[in-house]
């Protein structure tokens, strides 16, 4: 995939092919892969869904045996306001140019955005994989449609996440006494193997590291503290 859609009817249509594709799964080969992450933020303001055009701040890093290996930023433009289903619309373009300017490239990849829990089968974590041609996997505080009970709590704990009949990720309990997160399964990935990419990146905190890390360099890029 070429180009990132920039309609709401062309975003449909794309998302609703990606569905209907079945590429190789991809399965870890080491312990300890190294896991990428992109996050995106907009400029400060009043809460709401935001609007086409605003400035945003996307950043990328990757994680290997818990170390930060590498970070990388960039500045761009929303493509849309936010609307739940079409969010690539909005941040698809930023969040690949972010992972395009990282020196090398993970063995996977965490999106803060769901996969195959979607109405459509297809949204941004694993769209973007198809557009990067990377391994992803979801990671959301909620999910988008799909429902599952809350696993125990105890570190490491899963529930499964259906949609109907089809399970398309988990609960993960990543820290006692906190809400679990949604791994959704997502480009070439399965629920199980989005856990274990998930969980191999996991410190103290609730969120993983890959993740954090990039949230952190897109706010610092936001308040002139990188480039």
């Amino acid at each position: 995939m070429a180009e990132w859609p920039t309609t709401v009817e062309a975003l449909v249509a794309a998302q609703e092919a990606l569905a209907e594709e079945t590429p190789p799964p991809w399965r870890p080969t080491s312990e300890e892969p190294a896991v990428g992450a992109c996050f995106v933020c907009f400029e400060r303001g009043p809460s709401g869904p935001g609007r086409k055009g605003e400035p945003g701040w996307a950043g990328a890093a990757i994680v290997q045996r818990r170390h930060l290996l590498t970070t990388a930023t960039v500045r761009g433009k929303a493509g849309a306001a936010y609307e739940p289903g079409l969010l690539a619309l909005r941040e698809g373009p930023l969040l690949e140019a972010a992972v395009r300017g990282l020196p090398g490239r993970p063995d996977a990849l965490l999106v803060d955005a769901t996969g195959r829990d979607h109405p459509r089968g297809a949204g941004l974590a694993l769209h973007l994989g198809a557009v990067l041609d990377l391994p992803t996997v979801g990671v959301t505080h909620r999910p988008l449609l799909a429902a599952g009970e809350w696993p125990p709590d105890q570190r490491g704990a899963t529930s499964p996440l259906t949609l109907g009949d089809t399970v398309v990720g988990c609960w993960l309990r990543t820290r006692r006494g906190t809400r679990p997160l949604a791994v959704h399964a997502g480009w070439r990935t399965d629920p199980a193997t989005a856990v274990r990419v998930v969980t191999t990146t996991l410190r103290a905190t609730r969120t993983p590291e890959p993740l954090r890390a990039a949230r952190r360099v897109a706010r610092d890029a936001r308040a002139g503290r990188s480039s």
